[in-house]
């Protein structure tokens, strides 16, 4: 078991996906996303395995959880600078992402 204060290491922020790229040179189908995580920690990017899930349209806009302290990670020619959070898509291939159901929350904003 982890304690709270584990817990509160790990720093879990509020984005908005901006763009949306394929990754044709990733091992398993994957896109390139641009994230907008507000004024403190600004634009990230990240590399998420989800064709099969979303639509590069259905992405565009969308807000996301991202955890921003884990240090950059290369994935093929590709830096990812945040882990984008998602679930393991049971109806298929990829996963689906963390999203607040609820737009009254800027970006940015850690999760508690």
């Amino acid at each position: 078991m982890i304690t709270y204060e584990d817990f509160e290491k790990v720093d879990i922020r509020l984005g908005k996906i901006i763009e949306v790229k394929d990754f044709p040179e990733a091992k398993k189908p994957a896109y390139k996303l641009t994230i907008d995580l507000g004024e403190e920690t600004g634009i990230k990017r990240s590399s998420v395995q989800l064709p099969g899930t979303y639509t590069k349209e259905e992405l565009e806009g969308m807000l996301v959880a991202c955890v921003v302290n884990f240090p950059p990670r290369q994935i093929g020619p590709f830096i990812s600078e945040v882990l984008t959070l998602g679930f393991k898509n049971t109806d298929g291939a990829g996963y689906v992402l963390v999203t607040p159901s609820k737009t009254s929350v800027k970006l940015g904003d850690r999760l508690m």
